[in-house]
């Protein structure tokens, strides 16, 4: 008698089998799927390989274009010397050798794609659970870089790069990739191309270099290689001028990998690590063609962060800034006419109140000599110009402004069981014996404000830390007790100081951009961006972005006060007859840095003064006499703000003539006038010339201010940390 249990299992081992053949066939139509849609993707993309041939030499014939908020051109965003292609014998084996050993290890080994490294990268990302691991290979990269500068890039731009670079790989050789590569990869500081960085980076070094026959490219040592192969991941994060810290750690990992790589030897390794970077002042960026080059450049690394480099530079862009180039011209001839013949210089930043726009930059004093950017870069001390976000502070914070003080000599302790001594003092030890906050703002004086800092104001320095970037301001500011008195471990930049006082103009209502460098929380240097057909690029157009960061009341109360400084107070100087007007004066120990902060109904605007390499005292520079908020950062700032009036009553006279002539030439032709019986047309009268730019007042010999401001003391010990550095005591 048969089993049923075999029967039964014969039955059910049939429909197993018959589900497993299914299952087979779907799998194998699955992976023919696949290799169906990767051989046709590659089939497809075939078409784009041309634009690809001939990235090269198309980066090399359309430049980008800028123009001010008015329409007129300021400049391009490149030069000749980003067009220099070089032939693979040009280019040092050094700058090969680095670039390979930090960017693409196995370059020589895979075929455009390399899927270890991906799956090598996909291991690293979720043994760490982030996505920091990078896969892309030298020849992905530049497909990619020449994909961004035809503006062609979509959704599957991962899966169409890959199949461009297997592709590219079977039609040009390795070296021929790396060639082109070199030639059109961006290095920062404006240098696009291997020669261009090499002759910005390394041209000091090499005496004579930069010819046709002699490349600065082919002189490279393995050292500056590794220097410039070690900036491509990120211009801007490792540009060894700006962040030599950065800088020097990635050239010493590029040279670990050339030596594990065994390109170069451990004598070549060690030497190399003892090498300093180029100085700053080797360092010699292509020339800016540009009526307002550091702006310009300030400018293009934000394009650059936001379309890539290859679209920003040869991309044929149309880019309309916020920039007018009237008010530019007229900064720039107002700071010249203080300061020229002198040692100190001026940074100066006029910014729009309605959109955050930068109207004017002036950032040095020769964008050829010295291209550092002080506007945007350089971190000052701001001295009493903090003042007014201590005030703000402690109005929000509902400390009344007629809230009485004593004037006089001040003594605080802090640190561990407040064994620490931070004493302030009033210039040439003049007290009022007593003074209200108000008071206290128009003369500066520092007893009552570091009374108000360190013992009324609620969480002290911390409070107004968080109140100065709630309006802007992006620096870390440190909360020692010197901070009070604008003594900061860091200094601000002007730009930022310009910022957050805008805010305060716009009543509490922190004003910018989507095309802002941190959109929402910065101001905003361009509105839009066209191809070169005029056509709107996708993320190229400008919206305004408002933040209420302080109650409007608040912030009206502040410049109330703050308005008493220019009328009767440190600032008189700066006084232009402009009701609206309100700033603040700041200076620093020793009177190493002077400022003058303030702002208008439209505009806000921040001068600095000082030596732009040093915190050298100005004691004699001002008629002979010391330079202080109150002299010539006061007069620059009259000077700005004064011919931004006229530019903008010129312009409105401009407009009312224009409107004037079509309403003329609109009656003329209208059946009623053609048969007139004078026969006489109406001209409208045309609008008298004014300057472009104000005659500056005649530089005035310092006068007292009614009360002087605080003497600058010695900053707190070192050591000590929490006592600020050198920040010190500072007079308004």
């Amino acid at each position: 008698m048969l089993d049923c249990r075999f029967l039964l299992a014969g039955t059910r081992t049939k429909p197993r089998l018959k589900k497993l053949r299914i299952l087979f066939v779907l799998l194998g139509l699955a992976v023919l799927a696949v290799v169906s849609l990767v051989f046709g993707m590659i089939v497809a993309v075939s078409k784009d390989l041309p634009a690809i041939y001939d990235f090269a030499q198309y980066k090399a014939s359309k430049n980008s274009e800028v123009f001010d908020a008015s329409g007129e051109q300021i400049g391009t965003l490149t030069s000749n010397e980003n067009k220099i292609l070089l032939t693979s014998g040009q280019i040092s084996p050094n700058i090969k050798n680095a670039v390979v050993s930090i960017e693409d290890a196995r370059f020589y080994d895979h075929d455009g794609v390399d899927f270890q490294g991906i799956a090598r990268a996909l291991l690293k990302d979720i043994a760490s659970r982030s996505a920091a691991q990078g896969a892309s290979t030298i020849t992905e990269q530049f497909v990619k870089q020449a994909l961004e500068a035809q503006g062609e890039r979509t959704i599957f731009q991962k899966f169409r790069e890959a199949a461009l670079a297997y592709r590219l790989e079977h039609h040009w050789s390795k070296d021929k990739i790396l060639t082109e590569y070199l030639n059109t990869v961006y290095f920062g500081e404006g240098a696009y191309g291997i020669e261009a960085a090499a002759r910005t980076f390394f041209g000091a070094a090499h005496p004579g270099c930069g010819t046709p026959t002699q490349p600065c490219a082919s002189m490279l040592e393995p050292t500056e290689a590794a220097t410039l192969a070690g900036i491509i991941s990120s211009p801007s994060a490792y540009d060894p001028k700006i962040f030599p810290e950065n800088s020097l750690a990635r050239r010493n990992l590029v040279l670990d990998r050339m030596y594990e790589q065994g390109y170069i030897t451990a004598e070549q390794r060690a030497e190399g690590v003892k090498q300093a970077l180029p100085a700053p002042a080797a360092i010699e960026p292509p020339t800016l063609d540009s009526e307002a080059p550091y702006f310009t450049a300030w400018l293009r690394q934000q394009l650059v962060e936001r379309f890539g480099a290859a679209r920003t530079f040869f991309g044929g862009l149309k880019v309309k800034t916020t920039l007018d180039l009237r008010l530019q011209a007229a900064a720039e001839e107002v700071v010249s006419s203080y300061l020229s013949g002198l040692p100190p210089t001026a940074a100066v930043v006029v910014i729009d109140n309605r959109n955050a726009g930068i109207r004017a930059m002036v950032a040095g004093p020769d964008f050829e000599e010295k291209p550092f950017n002080l506007a945007t870069l350089g971190h000052r001390q701001p001295g009493s110009s903090i003042k007014p976000f201590i005030l703000t502070t402690a109005l929000e914070q509902g400390i009344s402004p007629e809230t009485v003080y004593e004037s006089a000599p001040q003594t605080f302790t802090f640190g561990k069981k407040n064994q620490e001594i931070f004493e302030v003092k009033n210039y040439g030890d003049s007290y009022l014996g007593s003074a209200s906050l108000a008071t206290a703002t128009t003369y500066s004086d520092n007893s009552v404000y570091a009374q108000v800092g360190l013992e009324s104001i609620k969480g002290s320095t911390h409070a107004i830390a968080r109140t100065a970037h709630k309006l802007g301001v992006e620096t870390h500011l440190s909360t020692n007790p010197a901070m009070v008195l604008g003594g900061l471990k860091e200094g601000v930049t002007p730009l930022e100081w310009t910022y957050a006082f805008s805010t305060l103009a716009n009543d509490g209502d922190r004003v910018s951009g989507s095309l802002a460098p941190v959109p929402g929380d910065s101001p905003v240097a361009y509105t839009e961006v066209t191809d070169h057909e005029g056509h709107l690029l996708k993320g190229g157009d400008n919206d305004s972005i408002h933040l209420q960061v302080v109650p409007a009341g608040v912030a009206e109360e502040a410049k109330g006060i703050l308005h008493t400084v220019v009328t009767g107070g440190t600032g008189t100087k700066a006084n232009i007859g402009d009701e609206s007007q309100w700033g603040k004066t700041g200076t620093t120990e020793n009177n190493g840095d002077a400022w003058f902060c303030g702002a208008t109904t439209e505009v806000t605007a921040c001068v600095w003064v000082g030596y732009a390499d040093s915190t050298t005292p100005m004691l004699t520079e001002y008629a002979g006499g010391p330079v202080d908020g109150g002299t010539f950062p006061a007069l620059i700032w009259a000077g700005v703000i004064s011919a931004w009036e006229e530019i903008t009553a010129d312009r409105a006279a401009e407009r009312k003539s224009e409107r004037d002539a079509r309403e003329s030439e609109k009656n003329d032709s209208s059946p009623s006038s053609s048969s007139s019986p004078s026969g006489d047309t109406y001209a409208p009268p045309e609008p008298e010339s004014q300057p472009s730019s104000p005659s500056p007042p005649e530089v005035e010999a310092p006068e007292p201010n009614p009360v002087p401001e605080a003497t600058p003391e010695p900053s707190p010990p070192p050591s000590s940390p929490e006592s600020g550095g050198g920040g010190g005591i500072t007079a308004g």
